[in-house]
């Protein structure tokens, strides 16, 4: 079973190789620079896991991460649409400029759009394969202040839904994965402020997610368990969702 992971070097990608590493997936990281992280893998794993250089904004790097997937596995059975990025600097959405909107919407939304796109025909080479697209709380929840990562996170929800509608008659599924509030490189920053909140009941469950946690739901999708799903969101959020008074 072969998976491409995109943004697959750290974070939730990261947590995600490792999970379906250990059930004897081959995978295919993709990323702007390789991390020592994926040099570990590599060790650990040897050939069962292979970098490919990629930004995904740039449909030549998208081309040639399709390009040498088919040249050494011929076919995928899952890809995972990970890869994203935050706002570089958070600002009110009064204030964000046009680059500060085509930065995040380029690699989250249209890079995400295209990747899918492009894995279509290895994707249908088998009789059932899969798609997870990880877009966040975000897509449902308003914040002022990284607007443009909030909207770029609603589209991926709608990428899903479209590709979902097309690609079910060759056998493709594709679902959605929200994470909550997940401890990754992307929240240090605002740990302490999380935390915070979570001890004030933000959340049921009172902790941070890990990138196991999103992990374990797409290594479930891997194997089949929701199958008789498409289009279907899967929030991993610590209960973030549920609306209580």
């Amino acid at each position: 079973m072969v998976a491409v992971i995109t943004g697959g070097t750290r974070g939730i990608g990261l947590g995600i190789a490792k999970e379906l590493l250990k059930n004897n997936y081959s995978v295919i990281l993709t990323a702007r620079n390789e991390s020592e992280d994926v040099t570990e893998l590599k060790k650990q794993y040897g050939e069962k896991v292979s970098f490919v250089s990629c930004d995904i904004s740039k449909e030549n790097d998208v081309d040639n991460l399709v390009l040498f997937t088919e040249e050494k596995f011929g076919k995928i059975d899952l890809l995972v649409n990970n890869a994203g990025v935050a706002p570089k600097e958070r600002k009110d959405i009064l204030e964000i400029t046009g680059e500060d909107f085509d930065y995040v919407m380029d690699i989250n939304l249209k890079g995400t759009f295209f990747v899918t796109q492009r894995f279509v025909p290895l994707l249908k080479k088998n009789e059932k394969s899969r798609i997870v697209n990880i877009s966040s709380m975000s897509a449902y929840t308003a914040s002022v202040n990284r607007g443009e990562y909030c909207i770029s996170k609603a589209g991926i929800s709608m990428i899903t839904k479209l590709f979902a509608t097309r690609l079910a008659e060759y056998g493709v599924s594709v679902l959605e994965i929200r994470p909550g509030i997940i401890e990754t490189d992307m929240t240090a920053t605002v740990k302490e402020k999380y935390e915070k909140m979570i001890d004030k009941g933000i959340t049921p469950i009172k902790r941070m997610g890990t990138p196991e946690d999103i992990g374990k739901c797409v290594l479930s999708i891997a194997n089949g368990n929701f199958d008789f799903c498409t289009g279907t969101v899967i929030d991993c959020d610590g209960g973030f969702n549920v609306r209580s008074l």
